[in-house]
Protein backbone atom coordinates (compact mmCIF):
# COMPACT_ATOMS: atom_id res chain seq x y z
CA UNK A 1 0.00 0.00 0.00
CA UNK A 2 1.38 3.44 -0.99
CA UNK A 3 2.22 5.98 1.70
CA UNK A 4 -0.40 8.63 2.46
CA UNK A 5 1.14 11.93 1.28
CA UNK A 6 -2.10 13.91 1.33
CA UNK A 7 -0.81 16.12 4.14
CA UNK A 8 1.85 17.42 1.73
CA UNK A 9 -0.80 18.32 -0.83
CA UNK A 10 -2.89 20.09 1.82
CA UNK A 11 0.15 22.03 3.08
CA UNK A 12 1.04 23.11 -0.47
CA UNK A 13 -2.56 24.28 -1.07
CA UNK A 14 -2.45 26.29 2.16
CA UNK A 15 0.84 27.93 1.13
CA UNK A 16 -0.64 28.84 -2.28
CA UNK A 17 -3.76 30.26 -0.63
CA UNK A 18 -1.67 32.31 1.81
CA UNK A 19 0.55 33.62 -1.00
CA UNK A 20 -2.49 34.54 -3.08
CA UNK A 21 -4.08 36.41 -0.17
CA UNK A 22 -0.79 38.26 0.50
CA UNK A 23 -0.58 39.33 -3.16
CA UNK A 24 -4.16 40.62 -3.07
CA UNK A 25 -3.66 42.54 0.18
CA UNK A 26 -0.35 44.00 -1.05
CA UNK A 27 -1.98 45.06 -4.32
CA UNK A 28 -4.81 46.77 -2.43
CA UNK A 29 -2.37 48.65 -0.21
CA UNK A 30 -0.24 49.72 -3.17
CA UNK A 31 -3.22 50.88 -5.17
CA UNK A 32 -4.66 52.80 -2.21
CA UNK A 33 -1.31 54.47 -1.51
CA UNK A 34 -0.83 55.57 -5.11
CA UNK A 35 -4.42 56.67 -5.64
CA UNK A 36 -5.07 54.10 -8.37
CA UNK A 37 -8.72 53.44 -9.12
CA UNK A 38 -9.78 50.44 -7.07
CA UNK A 39 -12.18 48.01 -8.69
CA UNK A 40 -12.39 44.23 -8.62
CA UNK A 41 -10.93 44.18 -12.13
CA UNK A 42 -7.91 46.38 -11.32
CA UNK A 43 -7.17 44.58 -8.05
CA UNK A 44 -7.42 41.17 -9.76
CA UNK A 45 -5.06 42.30 -12.51
CA UNK A 46 -2.60 43.89 -10.07
CA UNK A 47 -2.55 40.87 -7.73
CA UNK A 48 -2.63 38.21 -10.42
CA UNK A 49 -5.82 36.61 -9.09
CA UNK A 50 -9.27 36.07 -10.54
CA UNK A 51 -12.18 38.38 -9.95
CA UNK A 52 -14.33 35.48 -8.83
CA UNK A 53 -11.75 34.61 -6.17
CA UNK A 54 -11.86 38.22 -4.91
CA UNK A 55 -15.67 38.16 -4.78
CA UNK A 56 -15.54 34.95 -2.72
CA UNK A 57 -13.19 36.45 -0.09
CA UNK A 58 -15.64 38.34 2.11
CA UNK A 59 -13.03 40.45 3.94
CA UNK A 60 -11.22 41.45 0.72
CA UNK A 61 -14.52 42.10 -1.01
CA UNK A 62 -15.62 44.43 1.81
CA UNK A 63 -12.28 46.27 1.72
CA UNK A 64 -12.42 46.70 -2.07
CA UNK A 65 -15.97 48.07 -1.83
CA UNK A 66 -14.97 50.43 0.99
CA UNK A 67 -11.93 51.74 -0.89
CA UNK A 68 -13.86 51.97 -4.15
CA UNK A 69 -16.48 54.14 -2.44
CA UNK A 70 -13.78 56.33 -0.87
CA UNK A 71 -11.77 56.72 -4.07
CA UNK A 72 -14.24 57.96 -6.61
CA UNK A 73 -12.64 57.35 -9.97
CA UNK A 74 -11.42 60.73 -11.25
CA UNK A 75 -12.01 61.74 -14.85
CA UNK A 76 -8.27 62.11 -15.33
CA UNK A 77 -5.38 59.87 -14.44
CA UNK A 78 -4.34 59.79 -10.77
CA UNK A 79 -1.55 62.07 -9.63
CA UNK A 80 1.77 60.20 -9.30
CA UNK A 81 3.38 60.10 -5.85
CA UNK A 82 6.23 62.40 -6.82
CA UNK A 83 3.75 65.11 -7.85
CA UNK A 84 1.59 64.94 -4.73
CA UNK A 85 1.94 67.63 -2.10
CA UNK A 86 3.91 66.47 0.91
CA UNK A 87 2.59 66.80 4.44
CA UNK A 88 5.16 69.51 5.11
CA UNK A 89 4.06 71.43 2.02
CA UNK A 90 0.42 71.22 3.06
CA UNK A 91 1.35 72.38 6.57
CA UNK A 92 3.18 75.43 5.16
CA UNK A 93 0.18 76.29 2.98
CA UNK A 94 -2.11 76.02 5.99
CA UNK A 95 0.18 78.27 8.04
CA UNK A 96 0.25 80.86 5.25
CA UNK A 97 -3.54 80.79 4.95
CA UNK A 98 -3.92 81.16 8.72
CA UNK A 99 -1.54 84.13 8.76
CA UNK A 100 -3.41 85.79 5.88
CA UNK A 101 -6.71 85.20 7.69
CA UNK A 102 -5.35 86.90 10.82
CA UNK A 103 -4.16 89.88 8.74
CA UNK A 104 -7.58 90.24 7.15
CA UNK A 105 -9.30 90.03 10.53
CA UNK A 106 -7.04 92.82 11.89
CA UNK A 107 -7.72 94.95 8.80
CA UNK A 108 -11.48 94.42 9.19
CA UNK A 109 -11.29 95.45 12.86
CA UNK A 110 -9.41 98.66 11.94
CA UNK A 111 -11.88 99.48 9.18
CA UNK A 112 -14.86 98.94 11.50
CA UNK A 113 -13.33 101.25 14.10
CA UNK A 114 -12.63 103.93 11.46
CA UNK A 115 -16.18 103.62 10.15
CA UNK A 116 -17.61 103.93 13.66
CA UNK A 117 -15.58 107.11 14.25
CA UNK A 118 -16.62 108.60 10.91
CA UNK A 119 -20.28 107.83 11.51
CA UNK A 120 -20.05 109.31 15.01
CA UNK A 121 -18.50 112.53 13.69
CA UNK A 122 -21.14 112.74 10.96
CA UNK A 123 -23.91 112.32 13.52
CA UNK A 124 -22.48 115.00 15.79
CA UNK A 125 -22.20 117.36 12.81
CA UNK A 126 -25.90 116.86 12.02
CA UNK A 127 -27.17 117.54 15.57
CA UNK A 128 -29.09 120.81 16.00
CA UNK A 129 -28.13 123.24 18.72
CA UNK A 130 -24.44 122.91 18.47
CA UNK A 131 -22.40 125.85 19.69
CA UNK A 132 -22.25 128.42 16.92
CA UNK A 133 -25.63 127.47 15.45
CA UNK A 134 -27.58 130.07 17.42
CA UNK A 135 -26.43 133.54 18.43
CA UNK A 136 -25.42 133.93 22.04
CA UNK A 137 -27.88 135.78 24.24
CA UNK A 138 -26.72 139.02 25.72
CA UNK A 139 -26.91 139.17 29.47
CA UNK A 140 -29.96 141.18 30.52
CA UNK A 141 -29.55 144.31 32.64
CA UNK A 142 -29.56 143.65 36.29
CA UNK A 143 -32.50 145.27 37.89
CA UNK A 144 -31.78 146.35 41.40
CA UNK A 145 -34.08 146.68 44.39
CA UNK A 146 -36.63 149.43 44.25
Amino acid sequence: MPADNSHLIVAAARRRATATRRRAVAALRRMDATGTAITFETVAREAGVSRSWLYNQSDLRAEIERLRARHHVPATRPVPDRQRASDLSLLRRLEAATKRNQQLEAENRELREALALALGEHRVADLPGRPGDTPKKKPSAVIGPC
